[in-house]
């Protein structure tokens, strides 16, 4: 007979099979609505990208420790989960609302908790408050975590984030051969972006002239950046390079001003422009385009 595996190794297990890495998940929606399937709005159940599969797996073992160690559980299978699975997570996200989490984060709880457990209807009776943008406090004054980020020592790469919107793991990752002339001369990033699709991302005009200089003289296979702070604002970057491209795509369409509360004006939306914004970014959907980058 075997050796029994952990809980911990049957979550880990359970995860690798959810596992998507390279297909399309705007493609595996539209074909699970082609075949009649309804009910998850906004997943096909699997996952698609690992940085996902790391917070999601982080909260699926969160829930096991917390079982065993608040719930008094003896957990030794992943059936005895299931089997309870709808008035644990019901119950781990109600201690969490009265724990004072915030709307967002137990939004991404349950989701992750409803794919994991392939459940999308799971803790449907858990009331949570409704996410509202003047809650989120990151990109919208300094937090700790950036006491000891000092802009000056990198600026070439908050010059080049700025003219690109990348990702923290996609700016990682660029080399120097990634970043070239198309036939009219301007600067394109090639960009491996979420669930291993690729995109190419044009640089802003304005910042043209610090890339090249970036580019001198270095070896096409060497990394453009070898190391990014773990604590840089990504987010903040990719906000100033969304609002810069649509400004450009709509022939210079008006923004809201850079406040909390601030929305776009009904009638003023170039929805070209923002599909541009979108395309560029790497989000398939128009709504977190204009929720969190324009707006």
């Amino acid at each position: 007979m075997g050796k029994r595996r952990s809980i911990v190794r049957q979550v880990l297990d359970r995860f690798d099979g959810l596992m998507a890495t390279g297909e399309s998940r705007h493609a595996a929606k539209l074909a699970a609505r082609a075949a009649g399937e309804r009910g998850w709005s906004v997943s096909d159940g699997r996952i698609h990208a690992f940085r996902t599969r790391k917070g999601y797996q982080a909260i699926v073992l969160r829930l096991v420790n917390w079982c065993i160690t608040t719930q008094g559980l003896r957990l030794r299978s992943l059936d005895e989960l299931d089997a309870r699975a709808e008035e644990l997570a019901a119950r781990y996200l109600a201690h969490g609302l009265a724990a004072g989490k915030s709307a967002w984060t137990l939004k991404t709880e349950r989701s992750a908790l409803r794919l994991f457990f392939g459940q999308p209807d799971l803790a449907a009776g858990v009331a949570l408050p409704p996410r509202r943008r003047t809650d989120i406090t990151r990109s919208r004054r300094p937090a700790v975590r950036d006491a000891g980020f000092d802009p000056a020592h990198w600026h070439e790469l908050l010059t080049f984030l700025d003219a690109t919107g990348l990702r923290h793991s996609e700016v990682a990752h660029i080399h120097v051969r990634d970043v070239y002339e198309d036939a009219q001369g301007r600067l394109q990033v090639a960009v491996k972006g979420k669930g291993g699709k690729w995109r190419t991302v044009p640089v802003l005009p304005d910042a043209a002239e610090a890339t090249r200089a970036l580019l001198a003289g270095r070896p096409p296979d060497e990394r453009l950046f070898p190391r990014i702070p773990s604590h840089l604002d990504i987010h903040a970057s990719r906000r100033r390079f969304a609002q810069a491209t649509y400004r450009q795509a709509s022939g210079g369409c008006p923004l809201p001003a850079a406040t909390a509360s601030a929305r776009l004006a009904k009638g003023t939306v170039d929805p070209a422009a923002v599909r541009r914004v979108s395309e560029v970014l790497g989000h398939n959907r128009l709504d977190v385009t204009t929720t969190h980058y324009l707006r």
